[in-house]
């Protein structure tokens, strides 16, 4: 892990008796020395604090440190008190008003500071950060305040560049989300849910995939997922999540090859099919555990069991493969005679997204039926930051490049609109109308984005803003529109098929485990698209 020292960007806020405050937004040494210089100061009087909020540009995961000079009186430590938000409206917060709380990290919090000297909060998620003064009848004298932004430095080996500049932020924004959730394991969020979510990290990895290539934190969570999961326990206590586990470890070899690693997993594997199985009755899924694709959907209990016969298909599909690969007949027979049964019965969607996309991916329903019916409906209405990526695979199925395109524009983007630097735990469309953006102060009559909605777990301010399940654009890009996708066991071959829809060229790289995939499509004047193809000599390129 590298820390990185981060200096404020903008002073959004002030309030009280602030003299240079402009010298925040100065780099330092992080160093305090006598010469008192560069210093700002906050007075209070016995009736009036004083208080500033700063902008360090993106969000980030790490601490703020303050570095403090030489104030009369006395050298009597100071008293502050420290907020940091993923919008101004939390920053500006107080627990429990609008959902803001300190669950996993705390974002809210008094610290002591030394005269002539420095300290330094604990890690969260956070771009802004307000500073209060607390104590009476004194002065604080800062030096610097500055963010300690903590990550893994590695390279963003995979890339994506477009005709569509929209297009290409998107695909950044998801790739640098990820990113930040990249720590000692790959999180959910930096902020609020600093945890393992098995069924999460799919999108994640998917953009790890795509972005890093090969990193440790995959296979470390993947192994903490089984670990603290004995069976006949559900990852997370969630049935799907569990076979998530399944498809994540499908696709990891398929993308690295490591058949040692693979085989660690067979006892568990073994042991989860049979578990799978034994809540499957005449070909119908009857999970126990907690019943869920993503939070939009749980409520719909038809939406919920046709998605979860999807995902059973899905996870047993992905176990019979593994299977093939760990030369184990018996496991694969019984996932295979299970998927005879399964795939005749075929649930009600109730119009859902989730469970429609899921049913189109694994053959349940007809892919273009899916797309007409029920993902069309609304455009980007009802679509989730989770599932999102899901209703892309399916739209992709159905040959709608083009439309899926504008769907991330739109939803997607609209994150980006409103001042993201990062995509959230969840976004509905409908919250647009008369929205401030995160960056601002909430002008009057404007409604707050971040503190007035959400719901389930993520009301107001509790609301994640740096999730890494809602990353699946960038993989989906990739994917779809550079067209790389890997067709054999550890990356021995990649198909290459771009779809460009409106775009007028694409270009980008990929990284596997034998070096990177270099693509650039090209449309001509009529419409044909004329594609460069560099790869590592160890790997098959399928046109």
């Amino acid at each position: 892990m590298t820390r990185e020292y981060i200096y404020p960007t903008r002073i959004v806020w002030q309030d009280g008796q602030i003299n240079a405050s402009d010298n925040l937004m100065l780099d330092g040494n992080g160093q305090a020395n006598l010469n008192n210089e560069h210093i700002t100061i906050l007075k209070n009087n016995a009736t009036q604090t004083s208080s500033v909020l700063l902008d360090f540009g993106k969000e980030i995961n790490g601490a703020v440190e303050i570095i403090t000079g030489m104030w009369g009186g006395g050298n009597t430590p100071r008293n502050v008190r420290i907020r940091l938000g993923e919008s101004v409206s939390e920053a500006m917060s107080e627990i429990g008003a609008k959902g803001a709380t300190n669950d996993h990290a705390m974002r809210d919090m008094k610290l002591q500071l030394p005269w002539l000297g420095k300290n330094q909060t604990g890690e969260s998620g956070f771009r802004f950060v307000r500073i209060d003064f607390l104590d009476p009848e004194a002065e604080l004298h800062l030096r610097e305040v500055r963010a300690i932004a903590t990550y893994r430095d590695i390279p963003y080996l995979g890339t994506f560049k477009s005709s569509d500049e929209r297009l290409n932020k998107i695909w950044e924004v998801g790739a640098y989300t990820v990113h930040l959730n990249m720590q000692d394991y790959l999180w959910d969020a930096i902020k609020r849910d600093r945890l393992v979510w098995v069924g999460d990290l799919h999108p994640e990895v998917a953009t790890v995939n795509t972005v890093f290539g090969y990193n440790d934190v995959v296979p470390k969570s993947l192994d903490l997922a089984r670990e603290s999961t004995p069976l006949p326990g559900w990852m997370c206590g969630i049935s799907t999540y569990s076979m998530w586990w399944i498809v994540l470890h499908y696709d990891w070899y398929m993308a690295h090859g490591d058949l040692a690693y693979l085989e660690e997993q067979k006892p568990y594997l073994q042991g989860l099919v049979k578990q799978i199985l034994s809540k499957v009755k005449d070909g119908k899924e009857q999970m126990d555990g907690t019943r869920f694709l993503d939070w939009p959907s749980s409520e719909d209990s038809l939406a919920v069991h046709a998605g979860l016969q999807a995902m059973t298909i899905l996870g047993l599909e992905k176990a019979s493969q593994i299977s093939t690969f760990l030369n184990d007949p018996e496991t694969k027979k019984l996932c295979d005679d299970a998927l005879v049964k399964m795939r005749k019965v075929k649930p009600d969607h109730n119009q859902s997204k989730q469970a429609a996309a899921l049913m189109s991916l694994v053959g349940l329903m007809d892919k273009e039926k899916a797309y007409q019916d029920v993902l069309k409906v609304g455009g980007a209405k009802n679509f989730s930051t989770f599932y999102g990526y899901y209703m892309l695979e399916a739209m992709a199925k159905a040959g709608k490049y083009q439309e899926a395109m504008d769907i991330i524009s739109e939803y997607w983007g609209a994150m980006l609109d409103l001042g993201a630097t990062t995509f959230w735990e969840d976004f509905n469309i409908e919250w647009l109308p008369n929205a401030s953006r995160i960056d601002e102060l909430v002008p009057e009559g404007k409604v707050d984005i971040h503190g007035d909605f959400g719901a389930y777990c993520y009301v107001g301010h509790r609301h994640s803003f740096a999730h890494g399940w809602a990353s699946g654009p960038t993989s989906w890009l990739s994917e779809h529109v550079l067209g790389i996708k890997v067709a054999e066991p550890g990356g021995k071959a990649y198909t290459v098929k771009p779809h460009l829809g409106n775009l007028s060229f694409a270009e980008g790289t990929f990284p596997t485990k034998y070096g990177i995939i270099k693509v650039k499509h090209t449309k001509d004047a009529n419409g044909k698209i004329i594609s460069e193809i560099e790869a590592p000599k160890e790997i098959k390129i399928i046109r």
